[in-house]
């Protein structure tokens, strides 16, 4: 399975998101699992992450190696799902799609999150705030995290998406 994460420019949020469930599948021992990241906007192409998702993800453990690259209607070849932030970067991939298919593939990270019956959350995006945004940001990355890697553990994954899809009306 490839799961690829997404957010508006993939420099804070999705590499974020793919540096915790890269280290939290390997805990798990879910060696199948490959991630990667990927943001719907092309202004940091061939970036690092920022020096703030950096530093709070390495003072949680986590290591990061990618650079930043545009989502493209062709990752949804490679992505057996595609981990989105918020509601805009869910329509502006979901935009992308060529078929239903595609359009599938595609939910909220906080779709995993505990509280996750209560309403989907955004993950924020902290990208202009200060540190305490980022701080916000890795707290709900891991929780659903959490939820994503035991929904993965023990074969629920698609039950967690049909369920996000029925407090929606079914509606993508």
């Amino acid at each position: 399975m490839h799961i690829m994460t997404v957010c508006l420019g993939n420099i804070c949020r999705s590499p974020a998101a793919e540096s915790v469930l890269v280290h939290k599948l390997k805990e798990a021992g879910l060696d199948d699992v490959t991630v990667s990241s990927a943001g719907t906007a092309d202004y940091h192409i061939g970036k690092r992450p920022h020096e703030l998702s950096i530093a709070e993800g390495e003072s949680r453990g986590y290591a990061f190696s990618s650079t930043a690259l545009q989502f493209t209607a062709d990752h949804f070849e490679e992505a057996d799902l595609v981990l989105v932030m918020d509601g805009s970067n869910a329509d502006n991939v979901r935009a992308l799609a060529r078929r239903p298919e595609d359009e599938a593939k595609v939910v909220r990270l906080g779709a995993f999150a505990p509280d996750a019956a209560d309403g989907v959350r955004d993950v924020a995006d902290p990208w202009g705030h200060s540190r305490e945004a980022y701080l916000t940001m890795y707290d709900q990355v891991e929780e659903a995290v959490d939820g994503l890697v035991a929904a993965l553990a023990d074969g629920t994954v698609s039950q967690v998406i049909a369920a996000t899809d029925n407090r929606r009306g079914g509606q993508r």
